[in-house]
């Protein structure tokens, strides 16, 4: 039986990566004087480092005008992160960021049917908070069991820490809970928890190899694309979610 819905975040409530976290790397690169940008090609390519900081400590491996010495980097990748944050900040409250398609209609399915959502990200709680403080209003945090962001489980997806501390402050068996991805990081990482998930694809993973998902495609919005086919409906609904969940094997 379905018990609880566990959300990743980037990519998967909005389409933060592209339209947010990169637009703000770069503000935060030209005022802090880093002489480099990164394009939205590279950044596809970094994606596959998990973590702000990490990605950055990454990048400038590769970068000649880096810090020669670690320390330094280290220095300047926590004060473009810190800077980055600010600016993601007043891209989503400011500017707007749309959630994508269905994620609304699902947040309401789950309301009516008193079933419990979870947030599972690696990404900042002041990220989480400037997103679904937009959207969702002041209250937003009471909508959600529990929140876990990269201050709560420092071990990036695919590592399972995030969602072994999601089932553990809910009281879940991993058969119980169902995520919803963008990534195959984010896959990995509730795979290993004993999670099933499903995928609905970002605009940097649309083409993406992804292993492991009880269902794939490209909106909750809509029922076209999807592998396996939904039964009936428009979008992917709560419906739709418990019935992949219930016909799933329990391997635990």
């Amino acid at each position: 039986m379905l018990k609880a819905i566990l959300w990743d975040v980037d990519g998967t409530l909005a389409e933060t990566e592209r339209d947010g976290h990169l637009v703000a790397f770069n503000q935060a690169f030209e005022v802090l004087g880093v002489p480099w940008r990164w394009s939205e090609q590279r950044y596809g390519e970094l994606l596959a480092v998990t973590g702000g900081r990490e990605r950055l400590l990454h990048d400038m491996r590769e970068q000649s005008l880096a810090p020669a010495e670690s320390q330094q980097r280290l220095v300047l990748a926590e004060r473009v992160h810190r800077l980055k944050n600010e600016f993601y900040a007043r891209i989503v409250t400011d500017a707007g960021m749309p959630l994508r398609a269905g994620v609304l209609e699902l947040f309401d399915d789950c309301a009516r049917a008193d079933l419990r959502m979870g947030i599972v990200t690696t990404t900042s709680r002041s990220n989480v908070q400037a997103l679904l403080g937009s959207h969702l209003g002041r209250d937003w945090r009471s909508k959600f069991a529990v929140v876990v962001c990269a201050e709560d489980a420092p071990v990036k997806k695919p590592d399972p820490q995030a969602y072994l501390l999601a089932l553990q402050a809910m009281q879940l068996r991993p058969h119980e809970a169902l995520a919803i991805e963008d990534a195959p990081a984010g896959v990995a990482a509730a795979r290993a928890a004993g999670i099933l998930v499903v995928v609905t694809r970002s605009h940097y993973f649309a083409e993406s190899a992804i292993d492991g998902a009880l269902a794939v495609g490209p909106s909750l919005g809509s029922v076209a694309g999807w592998q396996p086919d939904p039964l009936c409906g428009t979008r992917v609904g709560l419906a739709q979610l418990a019935d992949w969940q219930r016909k799933a094997p329990i391997t635990h």
